[in-house]
């Protein structure tokens, strides 16, 4: 059944109205008709729904039931990712959406190589990367679609970071600390991954990041592309933390 998300405004009692984009997905690509049932995510709530009548600009359908426990992890993961370069950026935003990421904030350090300067190229890759967490968010059954933020410079996350707990940095040099036993040592429910270029981060970023209090970790003896650094630790966390695994009925 395909997953459809809408705004509070855009819930009447027991009917919804879908609007934007989806309606064309739904008669144009899908060919739904009425009687059909989809399924609509309204502020976390996920429901079983009956379409009542396809117009030209929305489609409304019928709250039949619900679609029972939420699909979201207990674990609130922010995810800090340096720019990575090509459609690179697009699969770490698909696949740590899949996995379970609820932010996604990208950021430009010393050896980043993609640095958007300019305010249209920035608001429209921010565009397409918050439109790839939502068709990622719809394939996967959350009832959450990940924010991805604004761009930020190195030095600024480091500032937001000085508010948080739980930061972890995989880096290549760390020798001594696995990512399993810095995830025995986390408090609360909220993680901060922080993720670096294809490059690496410079020594000076490291020394930054450990002053606020993150945690330099070891994802092994290989060293791995960034997509794959962010895509495997936020895996690795959320299976470490217990969301990943059996399914309990």
């Amino acid at each position: 059944m395909n997953r459809f998300f809408v705004d509070r405004e855009q819930v009447k009692g027991d009917t919804i109205r879908i609007l934007g984009k989806d309606v064309k997905h739904i008669k144009d690509v899908l060919r739904l008709k009425p009687k059909d049932r989809l399924e609509v995510v309204a502020e976390g709530s996920c429901h079983i729904c009956e379409i009542v009548e396809i117009e030209s600009n929305g489609v409304l359908v019928r709250i039949l039931d619900t679609c029972g426990a939420s699909s979201e992890p207990p674990i609130y993961v922010n995810l800090f990712q340096a720019i990575a370069k090509g459609d690179k950026m697009d699969l770490i935003i698909q696949k740590t959406t899949e996995i379970g990421v609820k932010e996604i904030i990208p950021v430009v350090t010393n050896r980043t190589v993609v640095k958007i300067k300019d305010y249209k190229k920035e608001k429209n890759k921010l565009d397409r990367w918050n439109s790839i967490a939502e068709e990622a968010a719809k394939q996967s059954k959350r009832t959450y679609i990940p924010t991805v933020r604004n761009i930020i410079d190195f030095k600024d996350m480091v500032e937001l970071l000085k508010e948080e707990e739980n930061i972890i940095v995989p880096y290549e040099r760390e020798r001594a600390v696995g990512l399993k036993e810095a995830l025995k040592k986390l408090s609360g429910g909220r993680i901060n991954i922080v993720i670096g270029p294809e490059g690496g981060f410079e020594e000076y970023e490291i020394e930054m990041l450990e002053s606020i209090g993150a945690k330099s970790v070891t994802l092994g003896p290989r060293i791995l592309r960034t997509e794959t650094a962010g895509i495997i630790t936020v895996a690795l966390s959320l299976y470490e933390l217990g969301d990943l695994g059996v399914i309990l009925k």
